[in-house]
């Protein structure tokens, strides 16, 4: 079993492991590129984006700077926006739904590492050598959700759908749908309703309309 099947499988794999820092270093690179770009640089942009992940819908705008681990292993949907320093470390795969926004700072990550010191130093595999292992938990966020500013999504995090995360959020363990979560580690809040209309606004909504 190659070292990547084991990621999927859940098990323990050796990120130095040859084909595993090729995916990386392609993709680091990619960065590096993307990152060097002016943002008016819009066919550029795009086909860089496009080596870097897996599958992407339509409408996909990531400002930049980004940080990508794997990229192969994500897959995001239609209308998405992710801001400044936008991080994914993509060992397992990470699903993000459609029309997601992204403040700054955000970042989602997949791996694990054993707890004591001595495994996490160096373990056995299945033919005896020594070798640094880790493993790494899926993540996936569902449609029309909202991360504020600095929200981490730790391992294995599962996100409803028409979430709205708070500013400087760790999420350690699943949010349900349709909720406001906030804080360390990150909690409900409340549910989402009609009360949230711009249209209870006025003061902010001004002369605009909302959309019925």
């Amino acid at each position: 079993m190659n070292e990547e099947k084991k990621i999927f499988d859940g098990t323990l794999f050796c990120p130095a492991d040859p084909e595993l820092k090729a995916i990386k270093l392609r993709t680091h690179n990619l960065c590096t590129e993307y990152n060097k770009t002016f943002e008016d640089e819009t066919e550029k942009r795009s086909k860089l984006i496009n080596s870097i992940f897996g599958k992407l819908g339509k409408g996909v705008f990531f400002q930049g700077p980004i940080y990508i681990h794997y990229g192969t292993h994500t897959t995001i949907g239609d209308s998405f926006f992710g801001n400044f320093n936008i991080t994914i470390q993509d060992d397992a795969p990470v699903t993000i739904g459609d029309n997601c926004n992204f403040g700054p700072n955000v970042t989602i990550v997949t791996p694990m590492h054993p707890i004591l010191p001595d495994e996490r130093r160096v373990m056995l595999d299945g033919e005896g050598n020594k070798k640094r292992m880790c493993y790494a938990k899926p993540v996936k966020i569902g449609n029309d959700c909202w991360f504020g500013a600095n929200v981490t999504v730790c391992p294995g995090v599962t996100i409803g759908d028409n979430c709205v995360i708070g500013a400087g959020s760790v999420v350690t363990k699943d949010i349900p749908s349709n909720v406001v979560a906030v804080g360390n580690p990150c909690r409900v809040l409340r549910v989402i309703s009609e009360k949230d209309s711009m249209e209870n606004f006025p003061e902010i909504l001004a002369d605009n309309k909302v959309i019925k």
